[in-house]
């Protein structure tokens, strides 16, 4: 990865010297691909018949890294929603780029540091046509593209408003199938000229109004529970103060028709069946969707000269702890699906092992188009591990980093960690917190938290619930993965 090379660059230069230096692009021969980049809202990495899931079918996006390549180990770098849109662009982590929240908080706006560059402008700029559709969630404008037309916010499923460069315009239909329509659109009317298409779901973020033609599917099956559905936390205290990430808790309200007179429990089976449903139900319409556009690129012979890439922007609790959302670094919301097909490539249903992170969109998407990479980047290209010629010091650990809230629960009254009327904090109050990940080995600092720490042997206990920091016979661990954390905050120029 050239870390030394480049963290010493961009020390003796500053961000905006740094904005000099390239890397070579990694790409062959051939003529400039078009971009296809696809992207769904908080899906969860197993939500993908590839990835194994028993129930769901999603035949297109099997079809992706069937005829592609489906990465295993792929892994966010904030669990939020403009974090990580934010991170695709720019290539960058949210202490770089600037957007560390989903600036709920009136005086909290954040933005993306205007001084970095974004694969759109730089694939503009070379001479692509770009365009963009469908959600944003970004609170500026869009910058780079020929045409944009996106939902205001999180934008609602049906009958939404759409903002066409600039001005907003009431749609009819579902946001799903409105989406695809504008990206059909954008693609039957590019000539010869290379395209880069940003193609982003609202789905399956909640609250969900599935398509009226999937709202009775899966009413035939009970949704089987996650086995940490029951989970006590027992070695986990802090995570047993996200009363407010549980589906009794805080749903209740999405449902009109919830029963009267349930016992806790279940109220808790009752939601959980309706909101899981509700959402790979919207994830189903994606795949349908998808459909749409990759039969479009083989009818018009595009489908050979196209890279796709498939990911989401977090991932997300469907049950797992007892929890919908996301924000913890544990695996249901750092893991992210990622998909890639390009037939110029030769892979073929190959699974990936390797760790990739959503900052490396963009560094791979330049390296595809022939572009260099601005040094500013942090992410990789993943093109060389698809080639067959992987570098010998890909990561072999991954850093994340939340920072929504920047407060401690401990200062909290405890009446105001569950009020949901306390509107100061953003919803979903997980305290800040970073951490490493290795193949085996999780190590999480909650650093508001007075010293309270996570680590988790993900080999002995994959749904991490034995937090073993406090257990003895660790410390030799405990120090290399402490070493490890702090390298990568050093690499990465993260200071808090």
């Amino acid at each position: 990865m050239n870390q030394h090379t480049r963290r010493d660059a961009l020390r003796g230069l500053g961000l905006a010297g740094a904005a000099l230096l390239t890397r070579c692009s990694s790409a062959p021969e051939y003529p400039r691909p078009n971009i296809l980049f696809v992207m769904t809202d908080d899906q969860h990495a197993q939500q993908m018949s590839c990835a194994g899931h028993p129930i769901l079918k999603t035949p297109n996006m099997d079809r992706l890294a069937n005829e592609g390549v489906r990465f295993e180990n792929a892994f966010c770098t904030n669990s939020l929603c403009a974090p990580g849109r934010a991170s695709i662009l720019t290539g960058c982590y949210s202490h770089v780029h600037g957007i560390r929240g989903n600036s709920e908080k009136s005086d909290a706006i954040e933005a993306i540091n205007p001084g970095l560059p974004t694969f759109p402008r730089l694939l503009h700029a070379a001479g692509y046509r770009t365009g963009l559709f469908g959600k944003w969630h970004i609170r500026q404008d869009p910058v780079g593209f020929d045409e944009w037309k996106i939902l205001p916010g999180q934008g609602v499923y049906s009958d939404p408003e759409f903002i066409h460069n600039g001005e907003r315009r009431q749609e009819t239909g579902y946001a799903t199938d409105i989406t695809t329509d504008f990206a059909l659109d954008f693609l039957r009317s590019n000539g010869d000229q290379p395209f880069c298409m940003v193609y982003q779901h609202k789905a399956p973020h909640r609250p969900f109004t599935p398509a009226p033609r999937h709202a009775t599917l899966f009413d035939d099956i009970e949704w089987p529970k996650p086995e940490t559905y029951d989970d006590d936390y027992a070695t986990r205290p802090l995570a047993k103060e996200a009363e407010d990430m549980k589906f009794e808790i805080s749903l209740a309200g999405d449902y009109n028709d919830l029963p009267k007179g349930l016992s806790a429990k279940q109220k808790k089976d009752w939601i959980f069946q309706r909101f899981v449903k509700d959402h790979y139900r919207a994830v189903y319409g994606v795949d349908e969707n998808l459909g749409q556009i990759l039969d479009y690129l083989d009818a018009a012979g595009l489908a050979e000269d196209t890279a796709i890439i498939y990911t989401t922007d977090n991932g997300y609790f469907l049950g797992e702890h007892g929890w919908y959302d996301k924000r913890f670094m544990y695996e249901p919301s750092l893991r992210i699906p990622f998909l890639m097909r390009y037939p110029r490539l030769p892979v073929k249903g190959h699974v990936e092992d390797r760790m990739v992170l959503n900052i490396d969109v963009a560094p791979t998407i330049l390296d595809l188009a022939g572009i260099a990479v601005p040094e500013q980047m942090q992410g990789e290209s993943v093109l060389p591990l698809l080639q067959g010629n992987p570098p010998d010091d890909w990561r072999s650990s991954i850093f994340y980093a939340y920072y929504d809230n920047s407060w401690a629960m401990k200062d909290l009254p405890p009446e105001q960690r569950t009020d949901p009327s306390f509107q100061y904090f953003t919803a979903h109050r997980v305290s800040p917190h970073r951490g490493v990940r290795t193949a085996r080995y999780k190590l999480i600092e909650y650093y508001k938290e007075d010293g309270y720490w996570e680590l988790f042997d993900l080999q002995e206990d994959p749904n991490e619930l034995k937090n073993l920091y406090s257990e003895p016979g660790n410390d030799e661990l405990k120090a290399e993965l402490t070493a490890e954390l702090r390298r990568l905050r050093e690499y990465y120029g993260e200071n808090g």
